[in-house]
């Protein structure tokens, strides 16, 4: 099997964090819908995800600055937090259901 390349692992990242934009868009409006406490808790929640989505995506754009020996090691980092992103989505999901 072949290296995935930059390029390739890029655009893979790139449509999972859209499709997660697409699923916290729906969060949110939700949490309009919600009475009044409960969109407090849901606001609370959309926030912390969207600093870990923003957090994910600052470490994707730093791949792509990346030359193509280097972007290697940063998609440690991305991954690292790519996972603390989705332990806060699954946490969050659980709680909107």
């Amino acid at each position: 099997m072949q290296p995935e390349t930059k390029q390739a692992y890029q655009q893979k990242v790139k449509a999972q964090l859209d499709n997660l934009n697409a699923q916290i868009d729906r969060m949110k409006a939700k949490a309009a819908e919600a009475n009044a406490d409960a969109a407090i808790e849901y606001n609370k929640m959309i926030e912390d995800l969207s600093g870990k989505r923003n957090e994910a995506q600052a470490k994707l754009d730093e791949i792509g600055k990346a030359s193509e020996d280097a972007w290697q090691d940063l998609k440690v980092g991305f991954e690292s937090a790519w996972n603390d992103l989705n332990v806060a989505f699954k946490s969050a999901m659980d709680k909107f259901q």
